[in-house]
């Protein structure tokens, strides 16, 4: 590996130890074993890194949202089963110890002391939600249309947020999958009686 990768590689295991705001980037260019003058030459700053390590922490976590070897989400597209295997998935990495969404408050509580970092991660949005979009509804990513985008996009991606705030400080009573999907029934089945 040459220095970017090894940067990159450091920064992803300082964030899940010290999240944002306590990695220096000393820290990074020891878990590294590279130079200060790396981060700047291949990055540009500290926080550029920060925040690709972090995308890159999301996206390997995000490759579990499928399913174990893809073949975990098996329900139609847009049927409440798929909703929910989606979310036993999802929820899955949640559970995990040093999960990478706690790094996902920090940003939102610290996001004015963090601004590259945030407003980095805030371009990337949009394709999160995409990637979300065709998950839930089984539509290839290239084909969801904005208007899908900016409805159920970002309806999952509240609900995301949500979910990654519950399962960081109340574990013990945040929703699991049924009840997600039987709230969502609920809803639905409300509807219908107006």
């Amino acid at each position: 590996m040459g220095h970017r990768e090894d940067l990159l590689g450091g920064a992803k295991r300082c964030l899940l130890q010290k999240g944002f705001l306590r990695t220096t980037a000393r820290d990074i260019v020891k878990e590294s074993g590279t130079n200060l003058a790396s981060i700047g030459y291949h990055y540009g700053s500290k926080e550029a890194l920060l925040a690709q390590a972090y995308l890159d922490l999301v996206a390997e976590t995000s490759d579990a949202f499928e399913g174990p070897g893809s073949g975990g989400v098996t329900a139609g597209p847009g049927s409440l089963e798929r909703f929910r295997q989606v979310w036993v998935n999802i929820i899955g990495t949640m559970r995990e110890p040093g999960s990478v969404w706690r790094l996902s408050i920090e940003i939102a509580a610290m996001g004015d002391q963090l601004p590259v970092v945030r407003d980095h991660l805030a371009q990337q949005q949009r394709e999160a939600e995409r990637d979300l979009v065709s998950l839930f509804m089984g539509i290839p990513a290239d084909q969801v249309t904005d208007d899908v985008l900016n409805t159920a996009g970002r309806f999952y991606t509240a609900l995301m947020s949500g979910l990654i705030l519950q399962w960081q400080f109340d574990p013990e009573r945040a929703p699991d999958a049924d009840a997600l999907t039987e709230g969502l029934r609920r809803v639905i089945e409300g509807m219908g009686r107006n």
